[in-house]
């Protein structure tokens, strides 16, 4: 197989077609983020970064694809996609949250420093995180300032950050690999097992459905 970009162009893209072609899906991060009509939210401030064509994009795309039974990997801007397509809102500034701690990185920094380990999560028992280490508080990077406030609907909770900021969900029953992490597990992968072993799951149900198909 290989890589494929979905354009975001909504009105131009059909999504059977485009479901019935690929084998799996990974929403990437982005500095842009999700304009808050979508969920409800407050206007957001000034000079705030968006991507209206990717959000009329994407968001539809992601219930399609679970219902499809197409694979799904959503990393950073990705999963709280998923989140707003299933009803959920999210924090425009996880920082000023009541109760938060500060998820951004040191942008003086270099990127090594910026995407290092940042703080560890606790994961859910027997969930599918879980399933994929024998680590019960793994470390992860923390490269965010937008997070997730009210949990979509037909998600089950995979991971929390300290703070009990939700890190990771994946979809209630869905016919296949459906997860959603805020920290980028695709950073020096093969450097580090638990990041490793969340790519291989989804690397493995992608293989798994195009040999089915």
């Amino acid at each position: 197989g290989f890589p494929i970009l979905i354009p975001s162009l909504a009105d131009k893209l059909d999504l059977t077609q485009l479901l019935s072609t690929v084998d799996g899906i990974m929403l990437t991060g982005s500095y842009s983020n999700i304009e808050p009509h979508h969920y409800n939210g407050p206007t957001s401030k000034p000079n705030t970064k968006h991507d209206a064509r990717r959000d009329e994009t994407i968001l539809p795309l992601i219930t399609e694809a679970v219902e499809f039974g197409v694979p799904l990997l959503a990393i950073c801007r990705g999963f709280q996609e998923m989140n707003v397509a299933y009803g959920g809102s999210i924090h425009q500034e996880v920082h000023h949250a009541k109760g938060m701690n500060d998820h951004r990185p040191d942008t003086k920094q270099n990127i090594n420093v910026q995407y290092d380990f940042s703080h560890r999560v606790e994961l859910t028992e027997n969930g599918v995180l879980a399933k994929l280490t024998d680590e019960e508080n793994p470390l992860v990077n923390s490269v965010h300032w937008q997070g997730i406030n009210k949990l979509g609907k037909n998600l089950d909770i995979e991971a929390v950050a300290p703070d009990g900021l939700i890190e990771a969900f994946s979809v209630k029953n869905a016919k296949n690999f459906a997860l959603g992490v805020q920290w980028h597990p695709e950073w020096k992968v093969m450097e580090i097992p638990f990041y490793k072993a969340i790519l291989e799951a989804f690397g493995k149900t992608c293989f798994n459905r195009a040999n089915t198909k």
